[in-house]
């Protein structure tokens, strides 16, 4: 079994990796001789493009589990018993949801600007100045929204028999959570999560509108610099082949996750 999971993966990871050069190959062709990419040019500018990739992967780590925390703190509020704290998680589940991305980062970049002197005398000033800090701060409230209606679902989708075993253990509401639904709920819900990390890393390119070089910000670098297509579609490679490789971590986790839900062979 293990090794049919082995065999599996590594197919998986061929076809992303073919995927990612036939995307290369499809797009040099219908540019033509003389929209090519140079081989001099690409290892001239892959250092830049690598680390253009690697803020890309870092912005969509941290927005991803800040995101999570945020997103489990508004869970709690969703299940709470007092109605207000309900009414306030959803509005901000619909609002957060409800606002492009695009159009969140603007708010929160150049509103900032708006409020610069309050801001200063709260000394918060140092924090939205950054245009980095305000696609954190942007992407962490878009994610979290999401991810707090994929657990609420997953968790008030649970058979009602658990909650009522545990209430009848005399478990505290808050222990109940964390002991007997979370976990059981964040098997359910894995995949839809892994959907929103592949979503907030293709959406992390429009950090590049507020003058962020991520990838997609380093890619539009070069091509003021030299005029040459090629690197858009080297960022486009890049970028599947980061998305693929987060849907293989999400298979292999959930493979590891559900091993006790496979019948034994």
């Amino acid at each position: 079994m293990r090794e049919a999971q082995l065999r599996g993966g590594y197919h998986r990871a061929g076809f992303l990796l073919a995927g990612a050069v036939a995307i290369w190959l499809v797009a040099q062709a219908l540019l033509g001789a003389h929209g090519g990419f140079d081989l001099g040019d690409l290892l001239a500018a892959l250092p830049l493009l690598l680390q253009g990739l690697g803020l890309t992967i870092w912005i969509t780590a941290i927005s991803v589990l800040l995101g999570a925390v945020l997103g489990g703190c508004v869970v709690v509020a969703l299940l709470a018993k007092s109605r207000l704290p309900r009414m306030a998680a959803q509005a901000y589940c619909l609002a957060l949801r409800g606002t492009p991305l695009v159009a969140l980062l603007y708010l929160v970049y150049y509103g900032a600007g708006q409020f610069h002197r309050p801001l200063q005398a709260l000394h918060l000033w140092w924090f939205f100045r950054d245009p980095l800090d305000c696609v954190i701060l942007a992407f962490t409230l878009n994610t979290a929204g999401y991810q707090a209606r994929i657990l609420h679902g997953a968790i008030v989708n649970l058979p009602r028999e658990q909650t009522q075993a545990a209430l009848a253990l005399g478990l505290p509401r808050g222990v109940m959570l964390r002991r007997v639904l979370l976990p059981q709920a964040l098997l359910t819900a894995l995949r839809p999560l892994g959907n929103e990390v592949t979503k907030m890393t293709k959406a992390s390119a429009v950090a590049s509108l507020v003058t962020v070089l991520d990838l997609l910000g380093t890619a539009k670098y070069l091509f003021s610099q030299s005029f040459d297509f090629g690197f858009y579609i080297l960022a486009a490679v890049f970028y599947v082949l980061v998305v693929g490789a987060v849907r293989l971590a999400v298979d292999l986790i959930e493979r590891r996750l559900s091993r006790h839900l496979r019948p034994a062979t």
